[in-house]
């Protein structure tokens, strides 16, 4: 099953700020839902479990994230890959990161392939679970900057 993806998420804090903190595996990774482990490889590679549930399929989902910063075009890309439960979910999203008066806006976009279990909980279900995610990911680095700025 392929599934589209996009939004904004404006964030009260500087372009350079967003930058800093979106290039930090230990940041990034803290904004996923239901964190249960993290190891981090290096400055753009992490794995993370995460305890998930679509419809009736729930468990742990253990996924290799690559952070794929393109400063000189203002862009963060992401690449998720991993599964769990016979389920296997592969990810790329995009965010371009624009400062507009004093807030910086996060225009992105993301598609992903799921396959197994997961995708035979119905399209509609999984759509709706799978973009509640995403907008949480990207509505936790808004939250964490936000604090960071007060």
């Amino acid at each position: 099953m392929k599934l589209n993806y996009d939004g904004k998420e404006t964030i009260n804090s500087s372009a350079e700020s967003v930058w800093e903190f979106i290039n930090n595996p230990e940041k990034v990774a803290s904004c996923l839902p239901d964190v249960q482990k993290v190891d981090i490889h290096d400055e753009s590679k992490f794995d993370a479990v995460v305890r998930v549930g679509v419809g009736p399929v729930r468990g742990k989902f253990k996924f290799k994230i690559e952070l794929q910063p393109e400063r000189g075009e203002n862009k963060m890309k992401v690449k998720l890959r991993g599964g769990g439960l016979g389920s296997v979910i592969d990810l790329e999203a995009s965010a371009d990161i624009l400062e507009e008066s004093n807030v910086t806006v996060l225009d992105w976009n993301g598609k992903a392939v799921v396959r197994g279990p997961a995708s035979t909980v119905g399209g509609r279900v999984l759509d709706t679970k799978a973009k509640q995610l995403i907008e949480h990911v990207f509505s936790e680095v808004s939250r964490n900057l936000n604090q960071e700025a007060v």
